[in-house]
């Protein structure tokens, strides 16, 4: 990047007066970027140590309804053995899926991270070192990547599409 001062073309320096490296141009600062790394760490890390959601209540309507049955004589419909369990595996299951999604993130996270990396790799190579024999393989492991990270968007809002479905209406 240069600007432009009364026609005249100056180069971007830092603070020592070198040019601006090729990181600088595609992503700013790094201090930035760093912050926001951190932050998403942070978020991460209260997500994950949260304290957990209260255990659901017996239906007090449900209660009263069996009691009213067994006092006039006839017995609830017993019921099977997998609505009985149904409880705890759900919410077993939904804590595991939720961590699944988390995972699921991560790799996003760390893939929208390589996709950066291999942007400056590539201006680099080509602009640079003037590489030209391996502006073609970057390109090829750019859009690698960049189809990786599509289908990885897509698989994270369809996992939590179904971790919303597991959980509990309130």
């Amino acid at each position: 990047m240069r600007t432009l001062i009364n026609d005249i073309v100056i180069p971007l320096r830092d603070t020592t007066g070198k040019p601006l490296a090729a990181v600088y141009r595609l992503m700013g600062d790094p201090r930035n970027v760093a912050h926001a790394k951190k932050v998403v760490q942070e978020k991460r890390h209260k997500e994950k140590h949260a304290p957990k959601a209260p255990a659901a209540k017996p239906d007090k309507k449900a209660q009263t309804n069996r009691r009213i049955e067994a006092a006039a004589g006839e017995s609830p419909a017993p019921k099977p053995e997998a609505e009985k369990s149904s409880q705890p595996p759900d919410s077993a299951q939904l804590e595991k899926s939720l961590a699944v999604l988390s995972k699921l993130k991560e790799l996003e996270f760390h893939s929208r991270g390589n996709i950066e990396k291999l942007a400056e790799l590539s201006l680099t190579i080509e602009d640079e070192l003037k590489q030209k024999v391996f502006v073609e393989q970057i390109g090829a492991l750019y859009s690698a990547q960049d189809a990786f990270q599509s289908k990885i968007l897509k698989l994270i809002e369809d996992y939590e599409a179904e971790c919303a479905r597991l959980k509990p209406a309130e």
